[in-house]
């Protein structure tokens, strides 16, 4: 486990201090710029005509406008923690006048390579040359980072829902629940005391959890407040309740994942599998160490369909944890599910 991922946890826009513009230090962002700027050349040539020089005239605008946008990557890249500090409005005119300089730049040094190696017998026109490329590039800047900015704020909004989805799951825990657990504390009141004062202690506990401000848990935490959950439902539930933990030695207990991911599906797996089953079950919850990644898994019995159609419920939680996963990890961060008529397996991945 990297440094960076235990310490620096993808977090929402509110928090990071990035701006609207995309980080042009990352490889898969150059590559879609190298591929946007080779469209963009073929349209161009294209507007002139298929002639026979069509491949020659394609190769010197591909090598004019790959100039032009790796140039203004680079500037970008460059440029990128400072612009990052900055409004969106200053940020936005910042580059675009970057981005119009390095345009002008290299149409300056076209002019002189083809002044020099005769590369148009007739001569280049310097100012309507100057003012075409300027003029294209304008257009085309101006609706790159038009299309950068609504991306941004579609982001936000996605990240407001998602902090919304976290609050709503944080400060709700299902009635049935918290009204079983007070009879559970209540009944054990006389017959073993020293029980229910540590289910009030696991109670106040996952109360403590689900109703913080807090998005991001470590694994050490989320692991233990599952544990003070299962604790209070095994009262309840007594020897229909069985649970296997699975954790792999080398797992770095200190990553930090978002809040309330393995609780909520570990209720799942009791509230669908182990509730509506006479003699119960076992939940497998494991926690293994993958080399590009921490998968989470918990699995439970499942009685027969006509008690699965019963007790299918609202699956809100998965949904949740879905999103945020997306959020998070990006395409990285996949819930993935696997439903046997006798297995009901949920699974996903916290990536390094």
């Amino acid at each position: 486990m990297t440094q960076d991922r235990r310490t620096t946890p993808p977090r929402t826009a509110s928090g990071s201090g990035e701006g609207f513009l995309p980080d042009f230090c990352n490889g898969h962002n150059v590559f879609l710029v190298v591929v946007g700027a080779e469209f963009l050349s073929v349209i161009l040539t294209l507007a002139q005509g298929f002639g026979a020089d069509f491949w020659t005239r394609l190769s010197l605008v591909s090598l004019f406008i790959q100039w032009v946008a790796l140039g203004s990557v680079a500037a970008l890249c460059y440029a990128r923690e400072r612009l990052n500090r900055l409004d969106t409005l200053h940020s936005a005119l910042i580059a675009y006048v970057t981005i119009l300089a390095i345009t002008l730049l290299f149409s300056l040094l076209s002019m002189w390579v083809i002044a020099h190696l005769g590369l148009e017998p007739g001569g280049v026109e310097a100012a309507p040359f100057v003012a075409r490329n300027l003029i294209i590039s304008a257009i085309v800047t101006a609706l790159i980072l038009r299309y950068f900015y609504i991306q941004y704020q579609w982001k936000k909004n996605m990240e407001a829902e998602a902090r919304s989805r976290v609050q709503a799951l944080q400060a709700r825990i299902r009635p049935h629940f918290l009204f079983n657990s007070m009879n559970t504390i209540a009944s054990l009141t006389r017959s073993n005391p020293d029980q229910a004062e540590q289910a009030v202690e696991d109670l106040a506990d996952l109360f403590r959890v689900s109703l913080a401000s807090r998005n991001f848990l470590t694994l050490a935490e989320e692991i233990n407040i599952t544990k003070r959950y299962l604790s209070i439902e095994k009262h309840r539930l007594g020897d229909r309740l069985k649970v296997e933990w699975q954790i792999d030695e080398d797992i770095d207990e200190r990553t930090e994942i978002p809040a309330l991911m393995l609780q909520p599906l570990v209720e799942n797996a009791l509230y669908h599998g182990i509730e509506p089953l006479t003699e119960g079950g076992t939940v497998h919850i494991c926690i293994r160490n993958l080399p590009n990644a921490i998968e989470i898994k918990v699995a439970n019995p499942l009685g027969a369909r006509s008690d699965q159609q019963r007790h299918k419920g609202n699956r809100m939680a998965q949904e949740n944890i879905r999103q945020r996963l997306q959020l998070a990890y990006g395409d990285e961060g996949k819930l993935n599910i696997q439903a046997t008529e006798e297995r009901y397996i949920v699974s996903f991945k916290i990536p390094r």
